[in-house]
């Protein structure tokens, strides 16, 4: 992998305030190609914070999760893709019905604006969440079986790709094909702290197991040095 295809794998989580936010940006300018913009930021800032960081010259992954009945998912897909979203997140469990409204929303905003169409990646198992966790909301299925069920449904219905762990990244490369998008939270730089993620994996072994991009947010975000920490991921993914 090359240095310039490392930093566009690399996806930023920027779940803080956006003064923090664009402090942050600012001094990974030049470096880092994506951000992402999820709940923390959207709900309180709204589109208007996906022009400020398309503005200044990133790729905005715009982590909503969407899921609600098909045709309130074809409008948010729309706006959403309207707002300058790169990718859209939303979530498999909410059937084909509903994520085939999803794309034809984001088709119709890419319509409108002559642009590229915003990208549909499907959330399957959230990192988050294991057996114990899956089985506590009547999922009796493994893990891994339930995210290959999520990741059929959802591209078959029309989503680019998916999200998932970085242990299940692999076999959905397999099951999907060269082209899918393969999302990966979850991602620890060795030593770092796991926080609330169950299903990890590092920046390379993530990277050698198939997916696309990597998102990564506090191992960046709350180091003692933010330029350093993303230099040093890129350096492990180029070695």
């Amino acid at each position: 992998m090359t240095e310039n295809e490392a930093r566009d794998a690399i996806i930023i989580a920027l779940d803080m305030s956006a003064e923090e936010a664009i402090a942050l940006t600012d001094k990974l300018s030049g470096k880092a190609v994506w951000v992402k913009v999820g709940m923390t930021l959207f709900y309180r800032y709204g589109p208007s914070i996906v022009d400020e960081f398309r503005n200044r010259g990133f790729k905005v992954f715009l982590d909503l999760k969407l899921h609600d009945i098909p045709f309130q998912i074809r409008g948010a897909a729309y706006s959403a893709s309207l707002s300058g979203a790169d990718i859209l997140s939303i979530h498999g469990l909410g059937g084909a019905q509903m994520i085939r409204e999803g794309r034809k929303g984001a088709e119709e905003a890419a319509d409108q604006r002559s642009g590229e169409r915003t990208r549909l990646v499907a959330i399957s198992v959230l990192t988050s969440m294991d057996q114990d966790a899956l089985a506590s909301i009547g999922v009796e299925s493994p893990v891994a079986e339930e995210v290959e069920r999520l990741a059929k449904l959802a591209t078959t219905a029309g989503a680019d790709g998916i999200v998932c762990s970085p242990q299940e990244a692999k076999r959905m490369r397999e099951l999907l094909g060269p082209d899918a998008w393969i999302v990966t939270p979850g991602i620890r730089p060795a030593g770092s702290d796991v926080g609330d993620q169950k299903r990890i994996s590092t920046p390379a072994a993530a990277i050698a197991a198939g997916a696309t991009k990597l998102v990564i947010g506090r191992p960046i975000t709350q180091a003692e040095d933010p330029v350093a920490a993303f230099d040093a991921i890129v350096a492990e993914l180029t070695a």
